[in-house]
């Protein structure tokens, strides 16, 4: 019989954790001195410290190992207990692997541009919405407002109902920017179900992925925003999906102070 300190010797397991292991039932002394108190364990139970501590090294935890013992005798069992781990673990090495890339680029960026950080950008779900669309070709990018007008005048009469979480935006469809004649198209989003208008489509647009950055102040800065998403986008190891948008979340129908305006820039993407 070994007392505890040479068990832990032995095993290379602190007598703190060896007690903590008896707490658990985890790893039971053999015998306990009933007048002194004291432990022992015996040589046989040294297999056992050393299983505890390899799946503890597989990254196992003590409520687990406390199950996977029970079927260590077990190939096919203890095999599947492995494979699941393995799972887990590799989801956790790509979610590791996409965090030090944001890293990377983000300190790469910085050091070619101080300000690279100003705008954060993050990739996100947008979920399946219905909306209120109209899309026209337009003098230009400024004149954006006569399609909203022309929203609210057609349906006006539809006591159109907004939904919880509206996204009113903007969506520009020309591959380029363009000086003139622009391909808009604005949209809301709206609860319920309605007949189309002579300029108004109800539509229910899919759920999509989209790399975005929201910043505070006037739309003067749409094209440096626009730029930052781009980089991010392009170093991040997406590519561009589709459509770009915006988002207005606060817009000049809720202030007259540009300042105040609240945007998020948006780009459809996928993974490379």
């Amino acid at each position: 019989m070994l007392k505890i300190g040479d068990f832990s010797k032995l095993s290379r397991i602190s007598i703190r954790m060896l007690r903590h292991y008896d707490e658990l039932s985890l790893l039971t002394p053999k015998t306990t001195d009933d007048f002194t108190g004291y432990r022992y364990y015996a040589e046989d139970q040294l297999p056992v410290a050393g299983r505890i501590a390899a799946l503890k090294d597989m990254g196992f935890g003590l409520a687990a190992i406390g199950q996977i013992l029970k079927s260590y005798d077990n190939p096919r069992a203890l095999a599947e207990f492995l494979s699941v781990k393995q799972a887990e673990m590799q989801i956790e090495a790509e979610e590791a692997n996409r965090r030090l890339l944001l890293l990377e680029t983000a300190i790469n960026r910085l050091r070619k541009d101080e300000t690279a950080m100003k705008y954060n950008v993050t990739v996100k779900r947008m979920p399946e919405r219905y909306v209120a669309s109209v899309r026209k070709v337009i003098p230009a990018y400024d004149q954006e407002g006569m399609l909203w007008g022309i929203m609210m005048q057609e349906t006006a009469h539809l006591g159109m109902q907004i939904a919880d979480n509206c996204n009113s935006l903007a969506i520009f469809h020309d591959d380029d920017y363009k000086e003139r004649d622009v391909d808009v198209e604005v949209q809301m989003t709206v609860k319920g179900s309605y007949q189309n208008t002579e300029n108004v489509v109800f539509k229910t647009e899919p759920e999509m992925e989209i790399a975005s950055a929201t910043y505070k102040g006037s739309y003067d800065q749409l094209t440096e925003v626009n730029h930052a998403v781009a980089s991010w986008v392009q170093d991040n190891g997406y590519e561009f999906d589709g459509i770009m948008f915006c988002i207005y979340h606060v817009s000049p129908h809720e202030t007259q102070n540009p300042n105040e305006y609240v945007t998020e820039v948006c780009y459809t993407v996928r993974k490379k």
